[in-house]
Order: structure tokens, then C-alpha cells, then sequence
């Protein structure tokens, strides 16, 4: 068996302003504080003729209607290649183009600054403020397009080599539900509360690293999976990669400027690279050695990759086993009850409210207008009371339509394991599928598809963001299917 190997990157930063993703307002990016990029590892072994690429992007996540383009463009070009043989993953930075429409999510953009305003003073001025925009469904063909040159590129480039794989650790990621006495959990909750008890789950801190080498013992990429969003950065109005970053920038330092870095966020719907403990000793700490976090993040991951390397290159695997499997599968929608239904219609009403007076009082002072964010809070409450809203027709669908499609892949590159999935997964299922894997390492992969999170039962019992009835449109029962399906798909390749 020969397996070989092709790498290739491109930059996917716009060169105009584009609406920033991940949060619910309206942002429109105001420059660049480094380049979002798209990095992409072509594999394929002459044993039974598999092949399959890789493809990894800093953007929020991946709609169905981005990973058709990117397959339809690079299938153009590469006619021999199976668009199911693509797998696409977001590293879920916070600061990237908008590529989602109305359609593909409940957390979507609608593409445009259309329709936040029912005045006609403000809808003008709003449609004034994207004139000079770049729209989501543009961004997404320009980016497909230039992903799918990166895709030939790395499958023309394929050579033979070897791969190697081993684990460090780094922390990067911590649990962002907290917890308190009375039995509620918040998102990002404060823990210099008196009634805080505990942090509600668990962190993982491993570093899971698949290294390639060209037939000259070249060090040629590495594919790093790290159960952390990268979201250091979240609020900028500047389009940026976050800390994969620097740590691509410091990594490169110590290895060699040619090296490619494919980032894989591991399952983390409910981590986050935030501190909500220790974070005064920490800031010191980062003062002392004059870093900021994402700086202090990429050394870390370094350290990790660079403690481990030495021992990966003991075990050189230049015929190593290569299998893919794909399949999409229905999963149970989040049982939706009369009660949800009323919470979220109850936060809608408030949020309608809130949206009217904001949207009458820019009305009639106009200049509100000037501050360049002026239109944050306006569409902060239009989307929030939008995305409440959908319970009701969640609801009315979980009896029509009881599953919801997703999309999930599994490979065996030698002795690892890689299973994928859509969601922002939460932690306790990525480690479900680690500890009943019979690969040696199995790198779980997020965020391979168009997100929203798929929390546990203990998260919905403590209810808060991330696992309301608004926030999940797949509930625990998914969770568990998604990760049986996971587990038999990767251990049917190790017999």
C-alpha cells in the first residue's frame, strides 16, 4: 500500500467589508487583524483506490449550502474526485465572513441589513449602510471557488509519504457553564458569586496531532485537534483566525515556514478559551511574560507538538490503512413541550419590545446613526427574538417531521481514527466516542457542518444558553445516536 499526500492553503479574507459572523448583532467588519485562511490535506492510498480530503476553514461553521459549493467547484476540476470524498471543517472563530443565509440556520444572518427596520427612515439607512458590503451569498461562491483551487491543488500534489500520529496536552479550552447552589446553570456565569458550586462539566486538554512526511523524511503538515472554539477574539469588528493564528505563526517558527497546519476543533459545544476562574493570576502571568492570550495559547500548543514530535518520528507508518465512510443519518429533533414552546414565545414578546423601542428611537433621533456600530443593539434584538420564534415552528414540525438529516463521516488513517459532526458537540459525547473507540487516538471533529449546539441531558436540566429549547434543535437522544454511530463506524475499521 502507497499512500500519498498532497497539501495546499489559500487565504479566503475578503478585500471588501462582509458582515462578521458569530453573534447575534449585526457586524460589519471594519479591516483585517490577520488573514482567515483555508488549509487542505489530500489523502490517498492505491489500496482499493480510497481517497479523501480534508479541508479545514476559519470560519463559524459550515452550511450545507457552502460545503455544495465548495464540492461543486472542486469537483469541476477534479471530475475523478467524489464530492462525498470532501469533508469540510470550521474552526468556529468568531471573526470571520458571514456565510450563512436565512435558510441554512436558526442562528443565521439573513444575508442582509434588510428587514431589522420596519420604519422607512431606518430601513434607509440601513440599506445605506450595506451598499458597499459584500453579501454572504457572494462571500460563499468568491471562497467555494478558491477553495476548490486549493483542493486541486493538493490532490495534483499528492506524493508519497508516511504519517505518524501521538498526543500532547495544552490548556486552551475550559467549561463555560457554571453552576450554582440553587440548581441553575449559566453560560460564561460568574464564579465570585456566593452561591457558585461547581463548574458543570468536564475540560479536555489533549492535543491530538497527526503528523505527514514526504519520501525524504520531510516534515510536510500537521492536523491538530483541540477541543476549544477559537474565540479569544469573539467581538472584533476585524476579520481574524483568532488564536490558530499564532499559534500557525509560532509553530512555523519552530518547524520551518513551509509547514502546513490543519486545525480540527474536537467536540466543545460547551468550552470555550474564556477564563471564569483564576483569571487574575493568569493576566499577571501574560504580563510577566509579555503575551497576550492568544499569543500564550499558541505557545502552549506548540510546546505540546514540539514535546511530542521527537517520539512520532520513532513510528514512521509509510503504508498506513486508509478507510472512509459517510452517511447521512436522521436524528431525533429535541422533544419539544408545550412549556418551551411558552418560555420561548414569553422572550420573544420582551425581545419585540425591546427591538420597537430601540428601532422608534433611532427613528426619531437620526443622529444615532453616526456611531458606526449603531445598529448593534437593533439587530442584537431582532435576531434574538427571531431565533425564540422558531421554538413555535420547531414545535409545530417535531410531529411531520420527527428527525432532522445530518451528514457524518468516519476515517481510518493507520491507527487513528477520525469520526465527524455538524453541531457544536458537547464535551461528554466527544469523550464517549475517545473511550469506546478501538483506534489508538480518534480525533473527533465539530463543527463538519452548519452548527448549532447539541448539549447533554445535565446541560437542558440546567438549562441557560447552549441548551435552551432555542438553542438545540437536536437534543441528548441525538447526542447519543450521533456518537453509537460514531463509535460503530470508526471500530468497524479495526476488526
Amino acid at each position: 500500500m502507497t499512500l500519498r499526500i498532497g497539501w495546499a492553503s489559500c487565504s479566503i479574507t475578503p478585500e471588501q467589508p462582509v458582515f462578521v459572523s458569530g453573534q447575534f448583532c449585526a457586524r460589519i467588519s471594519q479591516g483585517v487583524l490577520d488573514p482567515v485562511t483555508s488549509t487542505v490535506l489530500a489523502l490517498e492510498s492505491d489500496d482499493r483506490g480510497s481517497g479523501v480530503v480534508m479541508v479545514s476553514c476559519d470560519l463559524v461553521c459550515i452550511p450545507n449550502n457552502f460545503r455544495d459549493a465548495v464540492r461543486r467547484y472542486a469537483t469541476r476540476l477534479l471530475p475523478q474526485l467524489k464530492p462525498e470524498s470532501i469533508i469540510i471543517n470550521a474552526t468556529h472563530t468568531h471573526t470571520a465572513p458571514e456565510i450563512r443565509t436565512e435558510k441554512d440556520s436558526p442562528f443565521a444572518s439573513t444575508g442582509s441589513m434588510q428587514g431589522f427596520g420596519t420604519g422607512a427612515g431606518n430601513v434607509s439607512a440601513l440599506r445605506d449602510l450595506e451598499k458597499n458590503v459584500m453579501a454572504p451569498a457572494d462571500y460563499v461562491e468568491w471562497a467555494a471557488s478558491r477553495i476548490a483551487e486549493a483542493i486541486a491543488q493538493a490532490w495534483n500534489s499528492r506524493k508519497p509519504g508516511g504519517i505518524g500520529y501521538g498526543m500532547g496536552h495544552a490548556v486552551v479550552g475550559h467549561n463555560r457553564r457554571i453552576s450554582y447552589y440553587n440548581g441553575e446553570t449559566r453560560m460564561y456565569g460568574k464564579t465570585d458569586d456566593a452561591e457558585f458550586s461547581h463548574v458543570e462539566g468536564y475540560e479536555d486538554h489533549s492535543v491530538n496531532i497527526l503528523c505527514t512526511w514526504d519520501a525524504e523524511h520531510r516534515l510536510t503538515g500537521l492536523v491538530l485537534n483541540i477541543a476549544c472554539p477559537s474565540q479569544v477574539s469573539e467581538h472584533m469588528y476585524l476579520l481574524s483566525a483568532d488564536y490558530w493564528h499564532e499559534t500557525r505563526q509560532e509553530l512555523r517558527r519552530r518547524l520551518g515556514e513551509d509547514i502546513y497546519i490543519l486545525a480540527q476543533a474536537s467536540a466543545a459545544g460547551d468550552q470555550s478559551p474564556h477564563l471564569l476562574l483564576l483569571k487574575a493570576a493568569e493576566e499577571r502571568m501574560w504580563k510577566l511574560t509579555g503575551r497576550t492570550q492568544r499569543e500564550d495559547i499558541a505557545v502552549r500548543i506548540a510546546d505540546a507538538v514540539a514535546g511530542a514530535l521527537p517520539y512520532i518520528e520513532k513510528e514512521i507508518d509509510w503504508q498506513p490503512v486508509l478507510r472512509h465512510s459517510t452517511e447521512t443519518i436522521g436524528l431525533p429533533r429535541r422533544n419539544l413541550t408545550e412549556q418551551d414552546v411558552a418560555d420561548a414565545s414569553q422572550e420573544a414578546t420582551r425581545l419585540r419590545k425591546e427591538y420597537e423601542k430601540i428601532l422608534a428611537d433611532l427613528e426619531a433621533h437620526p443622529q444615532q446613526h453616526q456611531p458606526l456600530e449603531w445598529y448593534q443593539w437593533l439587530t442584537h434584538n431582532y435576531r434574538m427574538m427571531k431565533w425564540n420564534e422558531a421554538v413555535a415552528e420547531r414545535y409545530a414540525l417535531q410531529q411531520k417531521e420527527p428527525t432532522i438529516p445530518v451528514e457524518l463521516h468516519a476515517l481510518r488513517i493507520g491507527d487513528v481514527a477520525v469520526a465527524t459532526n455538524p453541531f457544536e458537540y458537547y464535551l461528554d459525547f466527544g469523550m464517549q466516542i475517545k473511550a469506546r473507540s478501538r483506534a489508538v487516538q480518534t480525533f473527533v471533529v465539530q463543527l463538519a457542518g452548519a452548527g448549532t449546539y447539541l448539549p447533554t441531558q445535565r446541560a437542558i436540566a440546567g438549562r441557560s444558553y447552549g441548551a435552551v429549547a432555542a438553542s438545540t434543535p437536536v437534543g441528548p437522544e441525538g447526542g447519543r445516536k450521533l456518537a453509537e454511530w460514531s463509535v460503530g463506524a470508526v471500530n468497524a475499521f479495526f476488526p
